[in-house]
């Protein structure tokens, strides 16, 4: 076994990372009007450049962001794409008498198009931060953006104006994929060879739960993993040479809790065989992704990164149960096809999981260490 001189790497990561309290507060007076957005920028870049050093001194070879400029790891991308609106979040008191704040909803009012190049600035102030630490190869800044099933799981064909797309299939998903090709050949143009889409909808599709709310909107939750892979196809055929193109499904990472739970089982043909992305990210932290065995799927020539360290809570995990763990995913799945990670960000939205900022750097060092000892 040997290490990978190209992404994904043996010891991988999501990409997102808990706000530096300073970059929290500037948020905070942006939104009351007390700073300006090219004042909140100025933060923004201070932060990145610190999570930028911090993700090369633990010795990861994958460098984001942080996400340090989104409230939301969706919204902020899809908002801005032509065709698309977000309803802001608003509080629903429920019948016991607490509250919670209800999520954002994505509608699709018009023709999605790309309306402007929505990562490329970001993209560009990162390469530029990589660069100054002067590493050696394969070291790779990576875009993270959501996953385009976004504009269709949630609301179904109800999210979707009939006006624009009387018939979603072909042309709804052939706009969405078009502008998904545009947006990362302009991020190829400036150089990033490294994508990965955050998708929570085919593991959602785990979830008897949520496969009944599927049914409920007039889905057959057993067809659309499918339909998906073929979406996802469809922006795949948009690919710039040289781009790895990865995704990560989540099961849900707000404040450390999870929205969806269920073996991989029911979409595991349709992501791992069908789909022709280069990796995959699974979460694999706890018992309710069930086992290994949907690993039988994997294509020759994918990847699968194993998401077995949590970032919901602090405890570390042992490196030997870690180990154990990858022996048993290789039961179903050739081990050079594999990598290791957390099984998500350490802060999907602004508001960050409940962990402490040391215990980022200790997990993911604990990644690290037990990619060398595996794959060399």
């Amino acid at each position: 076994m040997s290490l990978r001189t190209h992404a994904p790497f043996r010891a991988d990561h999501v990409g997102s990372f808990l706000r530096p309290a300073y970059l929290l507060e500037a948020r905070e007076k942006n939104a009351k009007g007390e700073i300006g957005a090219a004042q909140l920028r100025e933060v923004e870049d201070r932060a990145i450049a610190e999570i930028v050093k911090f993700q090369a001194d633990v010795g990861l070879q994958s460098i984001t962001d942080g996400e340090f400029r989104r409230t939301y790891f969706h919204i902020d991308f899809l908002e801005q794409l032509g065709g698309v609106k977000t309803d802001i979040p608003v509080t629903i008191r429920k019948p016991d008498g607490t509250e919670e704040l209800a999520p954002p909803v994505i509608r699709v009012i018009d023709k999605v198009r790309h309306a402007k190049n929505i990562q490329l600035a970001d993209f560009e102030y990162l390469k530029a931060q990589v660069a100054a630490l002067g590493l050696p190869a394969p070291v790779t800044p990576k875009v993270t953006i959501p996953s385009p099933t976004m504009l269709h799981f949630r609301g179904g064909r109800a999210g979707i104006s009939k006006e624009a797309y009387p018939e979603l299939d072909p042309v709804f998903y052939d706009d969405v994929a078009k502008a998904y090709g545009e947006e990362l050949q302009s991020l190829a143009d400036a150089g990033c060879t490294y994508v990965q889409m955050d998708d929570t909808n085919m593991a959602y599709l785990c979830d008897e739960r949520m496969r009944e709310a599927a049914r409920q909107r007039g889905d057959d939750p057993n067809e659309l993993p499918h339909r998906y892979a073929g979406f996802i196809n469809k922006v795949v055929a948009h690919k710039p040479a040289g781009m790895t193109l990865a995704m990560h499904l989540c099961r849900g990472n707000f404040k450390s809790t999870h929205a969806a739970a269920g073996n991989y089982e029911p979409v595991a043909e349709a992501l791992l065989s069908e789909m022709k992305l280069d990796a995959f990210f699974l979460e694999y932290d706890d018992d309710r992704s069930g086992d290994f065995r949907p690993l039988r799927f994997l294509s020759k020539g994918k990847v699968v990164v194993l998401g077995l360290v949590t970032t919901k809570f602090g405890q570390l995990e042992s490196k030997d149960d870690l180990k154990r763990r990858i022996d048993e995913a290789a039961k179903y799945a050739p081990l050079e096809q594999m990598c290791l990670s957390p099984q998500c960000g350490f802060s999907s939205t602004v508001h960050g999981n409940n962990i402490a900022v040391e215990d980022q750097r200790r997990k993911l060092a604990l990644v690290v260490e037990t990619a060398r000892e595996v794959w060399g």
